[in-house]
Order: C-alpha cells, then sequence, then structure tokens
C-alpha cells in the first residue's frame, strides 16, 4: 500500500502560539525578560517586578509607562501585532528591544496571563484584557489602574506539563529571574527597579544618572568588590563609543558569570564581542580564569542587525572587523595602562583582617630593640655593597641582551644610593620618573629589605608594599621584548625545507585567498595550490618548530570569522613569554637595595606590570590602617 503524502494546512492560531512560546519562552526568567523589555520601551521610569515561587506561580510586571489605549489592547495579545514598527525601513533601523510582535502571544498560549494598562492619566481609568492559554478574541473590561501597565502571568506552562517538569528548584528558577532583572537594570541607570520574591524585597534601586549613582547600582547588584577592582573606560572612534568597567585581571573569577556586554542598550551575547575581549586579555588572566565587565557599545543602529535570533541575544554587525578591532584595541590600550602608578588604595586589606590573630601573638615577640632588618622569623638582607648593584643587574640581563644585540637600555636602571643607611631615610631621597614630579615618592616607594629570597619589602606613602621579583621581573622582560618585536620590520621568517601540503575546505581556501595580505605580514607564506589544497611554504623564524597545519587552520578559522587572527602573535607571545620566564631574576637570588629599588621603578614604567606573564599579581599593598587593625592600635 502506498503511503500519501499529508495535506498541507494552516496551524491552529493556539499550536503556532505555543510553538513560538518554545522559541522565547524557555523559563521564567525569559518571561520576566520579554515583559521587563515591553517596559522600557514603554518609555516608564520605574519598574517593579514581582515574583512568586521562582516565577513557576506569579510573574509580574508593573511599570508607569505609556500605557495602551482601550482601542488597542484587544491586539496586544495578537501574534505579530506591534507598535514598534511598520515597515521594513524601521526594521532595519530598529532602537525598541521588542519589536516581533509575538512575545505576549506566545507567553499567553502557556500561562493564565492578565494584562492592565492606561494611557491616560486619570487612574480611575483603565482596561483588563485576560487570555489563559487557548486561542479566543480578547475581551476587554474596565478596571481602574494608574498610568502605566501591569502583566501578571500565572501558573506558566500549566497546560502543557511535558514542559512545566523541566523547571528547576525555586532557587534556581528565582536565581535566573534575577539574572535577568540584574542585565535589564544594568542597562538603564535612568530606571528605579523594584524585585521582590515571596513578598520580600530582593533588589530596591533608585534611578540615578551621575558616575557615583551607577557605580552604587553596580556595587548593588554585583558586590563591592566589582567597583574596586576595575577600571573605568570610555573611548570613541569612527562613530563608534564604548564605556563602562573592565576589572582588573587580579580580579577575575572560575566562572564567566559577571560579564555584561551592551550593544545599543540590549544585553547581547556574542562571538565577535567575546573574542575580542578573550584576547585583550590574554597574557594578563591566570590560565582557566575569566574577566570581568560591564560593557556598553554605541554605534548606528542601521549598521547593527539585532534580528538574527528569536531571544535577541545575539546580534550581527555589518563591519565585524572594525568592531572586532574597537574593542580588543580599546580594553587592550586600558588593560595595558594599569600600571602601580595608577594603583593607590588598599588593596591588601581582606589580608591584614583574616590574618590578624595568627600575626598578633608573633608581633608580641617582636622586642623594640631587635634590629630593625633582622626581625623574628624574617630573613631579610641590607647589603652595604650598594655600589655593586649595576654590575649584578648587568649580569642577570647578560641572557636577554644576547637576544638583542642592538639594545643599549640595561632593563633595570639602578638609582643614586640614597643618602643614609636608615631606612627611615630612604623614602626622602628624592627620585626623578619620566612626566612625575620628582619631589613626589614613587608610586612603589623605596625598598627596605628581601624577604627569604623571594619577596621585596618596600615603603610607600600608603604603608607597606610587597612585591614578588620573579613575577615583577618576569613581565618586564616580557614587555620589553613585545616592544622591540613590535618595532622591528616585522616577524623574521623562515622558509621550510620541504613545504607542507593541507588538505582545505573550499572555505579555507577562499579565507586564504582573500586574506593574503594579512597572512605574509605575520611572516607566512601560504599558496593556494588547488581548488581544496594550501601549500605552507614559510613560517615565522620562532614558530619553526610550531605544527604548520594545526596554526594555519586555526588562522585561517579566525580570519574568517573575526576578520582578523591573533594564533601568530599568540604563539610567539607564548614563545616569548617562556624566554622571559627563564631569564627574569630567579627565586632566593639576592639583591642589593640599589637592584630592588631599580626593579621598582621599573615596574612602575612597565605596561601590564601588576601581573605576571602568566597572570598571578606581582605587588600587593598593605596600607597603615590595615596594619594597625592587624596589631589592634586605636582600639
Amino acid at each position: 500500500m502506498t503511503a500519501t503524502a499529508p495535506r498541507i494546512q494552516v496551524l491552529d492560531p493556539r499550536l503556532a502560539n505555543q510553538i513560538a512560546a518554545g522559541e522565547v519562552v524557555e523559563r521564567p526568567s525569559s518571561v520576566t525578560k520579554e515583559l521587563i523589555e515591553n517596559a522600557i520601551d514603554a518609555g516608564s521610569q520605574r519598574i517593579e517586578v514581582e515574583i512568586e515561587q521562582g516565577g513557576a506561580r506569579l510573574i509580574k510586571v508593573r511599570d508607569d509607562g505609556i500605557g495602551i489605549g482601550e482601542e488597542d489592547l484587544p491586539l496586544a495579545l495578537a501574534r505579530h501585532a506591534t507598535s514598534k514598527i511598520g515597515s521594513l525601513e524601521d526594521l532595519e533601523g530598529v532602537s525598541s528591544l521588542g519589536f516581533r510582535g509575538e512575545a505576549l502571544a506566545s507567553i499567553s498560549s502557556v500561562s493564565r496571563l492578565e494584562l492592565i494598562s492606561n494611557a491616560e492619566d486619570d487612574p480611575r481609568h483603565g482596561w483588563r484584557v485576560v487570555a489563559e492559554g487557548r486561542g479566543m478574541e480578547a475581551r476587554v473590561t474596565p478596571a481602574p489602574h494608574p498610568r502605566g501597565t501591569s502583566v501578571g502571568v500565572r501558573d506558566l506552562f500549566f497546560n502543557t506539563p511535558a514542559r512545566r517538569k523541566f523547571l528547576r528548584t525555586e532557587k534556581t528558577e528565582f536565581a535566573h529571574v534575577e539574572e535577568a532583572f540584574r542585565r535589564q537594570a544594568l542597562s538603564r541607570y535612568d530606571i528605579a527597579w523594584v524585585l521582590r520574591h515571596n513578598q520580600k524585597v530582593i533588589h530596591q534601586l533608585p534611578a540615578g544618572h551621575s558616575a557615583a549613582a551607577r557605580e552604587r547600582r553596580i556595587a548593588s547588584l554585583l558586590g563591592k568588590n566589582f567597583i574596586e577592582h576595575a577600571r573605568y573606560i570610555e573611548r570613541e572612534a569612527g562613530g563608534i563609543r564604548l564605556s563602562g568597567w573592565v576589572g582588573l585581571p587580579t580580579h577575575s573569577r572560575s566562572q564567566a558569570d559577571q560579564q555584561y556586554f551592551f550593544v545599543n542598550g540590549r544585553v547581547v551575547r556574542d562571538r565577535l564581542v567575546a573574542h575580542a575581549v578573550r584576547q585583550a586579555y590574554r597574557d594578563v588572566l591566570f590560565n582557566g580564569r575569566h574577566p570581568v565587565f560591564v560593557l556598553y557599545l554605541e554605534l548606528d543602529p542601521d549598521v547593527v542587525d539585532v534580528n538574527v535570533h528569536p531571544t535577541k541575544h545575539e546580534v550581527r554587525f555589518r563591519d565585524g572587523r572594525m568592531v572586532h578591532d574597537f574593542l580588543y584595541s580599546s580594553l587592550h590600550h586600558s588593560l595595558a595602562s594599569a600600571k602601580p602608578a595608577e594603583s593607590s588604595e588598599e588593596r591588601d586589606a581582606e589580608v591584614a583582617d583574616t590574618s590578624g590573630a595568627s600575626s598578633q601573638g608573633e608581633a608580641s615577640e617582636v622586642g623594640a630593640e631587635q634590629p630593625r632588618w633582622q626581625q623574628q622569623g624574617m630573613a631579610l638582607t641590607h647589603s652595604p655593597d650598594r655600589h655593586s648593584g649595576a654590575e649584578r643587574v648587568r649580569r642577570f640581563m647578560q641572557g636577554y641582551q644576547a637576544l638583542h644585540p642592538n639594545h643599549e637600555e640595561t632593563l633595570l636602571t639602578p638609582q643614586p644610593s640614597p643618602p643614609s643607611e636608615r631606612v627611615s631615610e630612604v623614602r626622602e631621597a628624592p627620585l626623578v620618573m619620566p612626566d612625575d614630579d620628582p619631589t613626589a615618592p614613587p608610586p612603589l616607594g623605596f625598598a627596605l629589605g628581601q624577604l627569604h629570597g623571594i619577596y621585596i619589602l618596600a615603603q610607600n606613602a600608603e604603608g607597606l608594599v610587597l612585591v614578588d621579583m620573579h613575577a615583577a621581573h618576569e613581565r618586564i622582560v616580557y614587555e620589553r621584548m613585545k616592544t622591540q618585536l613590535a618595532g622591528a620590520k616585522g616577524l623574521d621568517a623562515q622558509p621550510l625545507l620541504v613545504p607542507v601540503s593541507i588538505a582545505a575546505s573550499r572555505a579555507e581556501v577562499a579565507t586564504a585567498e582573500s586574506e593574503q595580505e594579512a597572512i605574509a605580514k605575520l611572516g607566512i607564506e601560504l599558496d593556494i595550490a588547488g581548488p581544496e589544497t594550501l601549500l605552507v611554504r614559510q613560517l615565522p623564524a620562532l614558530l619553526a618548530q610550531a605544527d604548520p597545519e594545526a596554526l594555519v587552520r586555526q588562522m585561517l578559522e579566525e580570519l574568517s570569522r573575526y576578520g582578523r587572527t591573533h594564533q601568530v602573535e599568540a604563539r610567539v607571545h607564548e614563545l616569548l613569554s617562556t624566554m622571559a620566564c627563564h631569564g627574569s631574576v630567579r627565586a632566593n637570588r639576592r639583591l642589593t637595595i640599589d637592584e630592588m629599588n631599580a626593579l621598582l621603578r621599573d615596574m612602575e614604567r612597565t605596561e601590564r606590570s601588576d601581573q605576571c606573564n602568566h597572570g598571578r599579581p606581582t605587588w600587593t599593598q598593605m596600607g597603615l590602617k590595615a596594619l594597625d587593625r592587624l596589631f589592634l592600635r586605636g582600639q
């Protein structure tokens, strides 16, 4: 018996809405997001979100926006009905958050939804429309309501039990709802926000326009540590503006849970953006850690397509390469400029608070008459042979200078000896620093001594500075080598004795052909030997031992996806990092005071010197207040 093909038919409106709901209504948090976006688009100044049982029982969003008139209310729950776009031109330059006109229809098909709105100033006016998960004509009835709109969504997925059983625990679902609320509250500082769960206020955020108000909101939503360990960035070029906060590499997290990126006010998770951020943090972040940031990108709506995904989480830029390069260079420059000279807060107050109990007993045993260089439990050194510092530093750098024989400047330049052997007078010795006040004390202060041949102890205006001398020197050598490499004509290339043939896809071959100039600048000679064959004839000399096929494939993938590649640069920098590690001051190496001060000065001049090449911190500060708490002074 021959099977007959099923007839084509128009879907039932209720079924069509439930299919659409599968795209935009994943869980209570996605409902919350859609309702909040509508409230923002309505021009609201205050938005209140009320949740019960993690959102499974109730999600209610109330705003004071423009409201919906009686005549428009029946269409509010209709699919593909919207007031936000009216033509293709509107869609191509859409600036509102919601515009598809399907959210309320989809939500109402899987819940018991009630919408009350008033477009007038008289609170006696207002209208209600109700839907209970079935296709029916909306009935509008009078309902007093202040100007604005309230949308209540009860019993989510009550008529789709297969989907309801996939909801997690109340705690888990509310955590997702709170995250959706957090993202929207970070997008608009000019709106006051309230979040309640089971009648308990979780967040109450006043509106604010000043920088201090914005930072208070971020601290409330992400914690005070975020603001205390973040840098504000603001840059504009070519019609694109980037602003916001980027976390210092030392304030990273084990998961990517504090990464917020907004494009024209819309929170997005975009691969191009993620790649640019990852590359900017590449050699300052500890392995396996994730940076934190709250960033805002503003550009012409006509050059960004937000209509590429039902949830509108992804966007497509007309010129992705330009956006990628702008993001990378902006963040790279901001992170590079984070030097000790700009770190003036007590960065280690928590250490004093947590270690005070164990330290108090040890401190009480240190007699006031002990020599200050030989306190109990500390192996401090203070070499009287202070004039040998320059020679010893030069020995440290012999391996480095052998790599760059034309480089005349030594990495560490010993400073003039202070006028007295007494440490209390060291900080009074004048030190001339580039572009700085010669009478001002340097940010990292002056060396006091060395602890166990590993750490340098220094005194600055704020208190005690502790430096991991190997980690700090490693970063200094690494940055110097990168600078010299970038200043040369390019990467030295080395032809392969036997060219390497690579079986490539047609897309890879097309990328290799269109990006020939970019590939050649990297010191790679890549020929097209056929419609699906590439031939590697030359690699950078520093990567002579690399796997040509793996390197080229990764490079072509990045060029195709992001318009630029960091693969060769990353490989070269990995090699330079290894060389810098081996050429740096080793642990347990005794330094003179001159050598220590020279290292401190170079740290102040070196980009990214807050972290070593592997992302570990190179120094920390214990302020006088923290030290006072440690020894119970003033209590």
